[in-house]
């Protein structure tokens, strides 16, 4: 069935809103610049303020505001209301859902942190942390939103996980349990197990001293890996033991640590929204004063006796849509070298209108940032910081599609296609008459457990003659990485490209969650697009051998032009079969730009032929292309339907990012 695109009349111009500075909070000679949020008696957030209703004091003296702005943090796309989706888990695995769209760093509203610490957290206590983190993710989140859930006891690469991808965050949230190594005893009928049971006072303190200092210092490391990221960051933090009080006396190696945390969290533009998920039983103060040191001394709030989660986290969620920036210059003596250790400074900043409540950060510590010098990491250091960054590198355009394939001979495999521009590369001319360029790819997939695997690191040498260099100037390059998947589950898959001459470095990573096809359930492999004049195999049928000898290669043509017919085929996986051994299987295409949907197809019967058993159908369709649709970066999304299966596994979707190519004089509309 044919699915014309046109433009979408829907579409609405975005808000133009402040931007967020790359550094949100400074602290050196020359500048100290604090963010403050501002509500109402009522909660909401004032955003017409101007510099002078502000007074801001250093250590007890008023300061004079010499930098001033208010940032507006709120997605660009109106906020769909709660009422109108679906709750639940139903809401991020919609097969109706569009693909997240690539982000890059300038297009990051908001940066959500969900911390839990699972080291302190109690049994019955862990439902309700995955119904507020359900919450967040299906109601909260918004265009524009990057969002990571990490555990404190789950240690280090966490980071990974910062994304966009709705699917990716509730597999976070479902591997968060009751963390039996923790500080909380697990107690119940049969009495108490796990946790601190059968130690003796004396070892009970000590251990519990040494997991709160495992949790600050996961804490700080979270803190430490959202520096680099633009912008204002929002850390969540759900705890039920965050001390600073032992055996009735002040710990100073807690106090310390949570003062330096305090200090790192500001100097990273990082608010922490501590929220205790106990609901309303009671626990002692004392378990608690860290959490709320974290959050008054970062500009964040503490939240206890709630019940429901999910109203805390959505208070914290509004109290992130915006902030003022407020900047002084600092007297000399704020930062002397001299004085040895450098001393805590205090700021107060107070709104002079009544009725307003101002939260900001309460003060630092005087010594000044250092700002990272040029070619302070290695190159080996600069490739893994691309690969782990949430955002691409883009001193080189690449671009990936993930895809999930399975066969009857070999099971599950993902195949990563990266793409590499070529007019980014450097070539350097040969006295053969070729040009020459050299590349390093690093790649890795990490599973669910965020454990890497298969990584690969590859240097390639491309010399090309006049043609084929021309070629490649026009379509560019692919890499394919081929990763066969023995478990099912989520994988990150992320691959860093860099020019050896120039040192330009570009890097991709994308989502892919591979079904469990083993328990007869429908599922899509992934799509392979083609322009209509010629026959294409879908994805998942056994590859002659030999087909891995050179992963690198000219592009494969994505690019389509406006009014062009398109072919795509896909395997069916698992499709019940009628009395007569037939599939009742119904299609509908989508196509997105930007994230939102601009066509759609009416369901219609798939068209289906067996690849040597039932099990593995290979289907196929076409599209055509508006012949008003413009230029630039597209997503097929295909949904099918099985009307014999259960309703609870009937509908299964796929997707595939194409692009469309302007028109030049020399070509003509397809009929």
């Amino acid at each position: 069935m044919a699915l014309a695109l046109a433009q979408n009349p829907l579409a609405r111009p975005q808000a133009a809103t402040a931007t967020q500075p790359g550094d949100a909070i400074r602290i050196d000679v020359n500048l100290v610049q604090v963010d403050a949020v501002v509500v109402d008696t009522h909660g909401k957030l004032v955003e017409d303020l101007q510099k002078e209703d502000f007074e801001i004091r250093q250590d007890g003296k008023p300061q004079t505001i010499t930098n001033f702005s208010y940032i507006d943090t709120r997605p660009g796309q109106p906020v769909v209301p709660a009422a109108a989706r679906a709750p639940g888990k139903k809401a991020a695995g919609n097969p109706g859902a569009p693909p997240p769209v690539p982000m890059r760093p300038g297009q990051a509203r908001r940066i959500f942190a969900l911390v839990v610490d699972d080291l302190a957290l109690a049994a019955e206590d862990v439902i309700a942390v995955h119904s507020g983190l359900e919450r967040f993710v299906d109601h909260e989140m918004q265009p524009g939103d990057l969002a990571a859930v990490i555990r404190t006891g789950s240690g280090i690469g966490a980071l990974n996980q910062l994304t966009a991808d709705k699917r990716a965050l509730h597999l976070a949230i479902d591997r968060i349990r009751y963390n039996c190594s923790g500080r909380v005893a697990f107690c119940g009928a049969g009495g108490c197990v796990c946790g601190l049971s059968g130690l003796s006072r004396p070892a009970v303190e000590g251990r519990t001293s040494r997991l709160n200092a495992a949790s600050i210092e996961a804490i700080a490391s979270v803190v430490n890996g959202l520096k680099e990221l633009p912008g204002r960051k929002t850390l969540i933090l759900f705890s039920e033991d965050l001390h600073i009080m032992a055996g009735g006396l002040a710990d100073p190696t807690a106090q310390n640590a949570l003062n330096r945390l305090a200090d790192a969290a500001s100097r990273a533009s990082v608010v922490i929204f501590s929220i205790d998920p106990l609901g309303m039983k009671e626990l002692s103060s004392q378990s608690r004063d860290g959490m709320v040191l974290l959050a008054q001394a970062t500009g964040g709030t503490f939240s206890e006796h709630q019940n429901d989660l999910g109203v805390a986290v959505h208070r914290v969620v509004e109290d992130s849509n915006g902030y003022y920036l407020i900047g002084y210059h600092p007297a000399a003596s704020t930062f002397d070298p001299k004085a040895g250790q450098p001393r805590f400074h205090s700021i107060a900043v107070r709104v002079k209108r009544p009725g307003f409540q101002v939260r900001a950060r309460t003060g630092f510590l005087g010594n000044a940032e250092a700002p990272r010098k040029a070619g302070e990491l290695t190159p080996q250091a600069e490739m893994m910081h691309a690969l782990t960054s949430p955002f691409g590198s883009r001193g080189l355009h690449v671009g990936m599609t993930a895809l999930f394939a399975h066969s009857a001979k070999s099971g599950s495999s993902i195949d990563a296609l990266l793409y590499i521009d070529a007019k980014d590369l450097r070539f350097e001319d040969q006295p053969d008459g070729t040009h020459r360029a050299a590349i390093e790819v690093l790649s890795a997939t990490f599973n669910e457990n965020e454990k890497m695997e298969d990584p690969a690191a590859e240097t390639f040498t491309i010399a090309l003659k006049e043609d084929r260099y021309r070629q490649a100037l026009r379509s560019g390059f692919s890499y394919t990485l081929h990763h066969p998947v023995g478990e099912p589950g989520g994988y990150q898959l992320r691959i860093a490209v860099r020019d050896s001459t120039s040192m330009q470095i570009g890097s991709a990573s994308q989502f892919i969650e591979v079904p469990d096809v083993a328990k007869g359930r429908l599922a899509l492999s992934s799509i392979a697009l083609r322009d209509a004049t010629g026959a294409l195999p879908p994805p998942g049928a056994d590859a002659p051998e030999g087909r891995r000898e050179n992963p690198l290669g000219m592009a494969v043509d994505r690019g389509f032009l406006p009014g062009e017919p398109v072919a795509y085929a896909l395997q069916i996986l698992n499709a019940r079969l009628d009395a007569n051994r037939q599939p009742q299987l119904e299609v509908e295409e989508r196509v997105f730009r930007d994230g939102e949907q601009i066509g759609a197809s009416q369901p219609h019967p798939a068209v289906t032929a067996q690849q040597g058993d039932p099990a593995h159908l290979a289907a196929t369709g076409e599209f055509r292309l508006g012949a008003a649709v413009q230029p630039g970066g597209y997503v097929l999304q295909v949904i099918v339907t099985d009307k014999l299966a259960d309703p609870e596994y009937r509908v299964a979707s796929q997707w595939m990012d194409f692009e469309v190519r302007g028109r030049t004089g020399s070509e003509t509309t397809t009929p």
